[in-house]
């Protein structure tokens, strides 16, 4: 958690996100589009939640809605080129931050925490 908590702080100057939008901004850059449903499964809350954050990106331009190819009852949500900017320039800031901060572990350390990543990641997933 402190390291999420650190890596947050070296968000890009600019971002007027919270951590929340920015979650979701992520998820889409990952996953590309997905419904309401899909994107509240995938960043753990409930649909009325997501849509309300959804609202607030697409009103300020982070995000765009398009019907669903086959279903019309459900919309897709997609990153626009405001937020895939906001999320490259968001990601470059703290893996610039990060790469700093692991040139200065040993050898050793790195290659401790390149064995834990995929457990890390396995765990996060759950």
């Amino acid at each position: 958690m402190r390291l999420r908590r650190r890596l947050a702080t070296e968000r890009h100057p600019d971002n007027e996100l919270s951590i929340a939008h920015m979650g979701v901004l992520g998820c889409l850059s990952s996953n590309g589009g997905l419904t309401l449903g899909e994107l509240a499964a995938a960043e753990r809350v409930q649909p009325p939640s997501m849509t309300r954050t959804v609202n607030g990106l697409e009103e300020r331009g982070y995000v765009t809605r398009r019907a669903h190819a086959t279903d019309g009852r459900q919309i897709v949500v997609e990153l626009s080129d405001k937020g895939r900017a906001t999320v490259l320039a968001d990601r470059r800031r703290r893996d610039e931050w990060l790469a700093r901060r692991l040139r200065e572990l040993t050898p050793d350390e790195r290659a401790v925490l390149r064995r834990a990543a995929p457990i890390l990641e396995r765990l996060a997933n759950a």
